[in-house]
């Protein structure tokens, strides 16, 4: 069920509006799709920043990555 909301944009909320719907976007779309792009990013960062703990909490996983740096090191020209 759609839900009307009123919001106030500040000078920067308006400009960005403005190239969305300057995109071809009508306001409605250009808002709600905003705000799915902007919680779609947050959800992702979440994930990724579990990943990353989770990996970093994997002994196997660090040794393995600590075994490629130092042969990536020995590969390396002096400098």
């Amino acid at each position: 069920m759609a839900q009307a909301i009123s919001v106030r944009l500040d000078d920067e909320a308006q400009r960005a509006l403005r190239a969305l719907e300057a995109s071809g976007m009508s306001r409605s779309d250009a808002i709600r799709s905003a705000l799915v792009d902007s919680a779609r990013r947050i959800q992702r960062s979440s994930e990724l920043a579990a990943e990353v703990a989770e990996l970093e909490a994997d002994g196997t996983d660090r040794a393995e990555m600590s075994a490629v740096a130092e042969l990536m090191e020995s590969l390396r020209a002096p400098g």
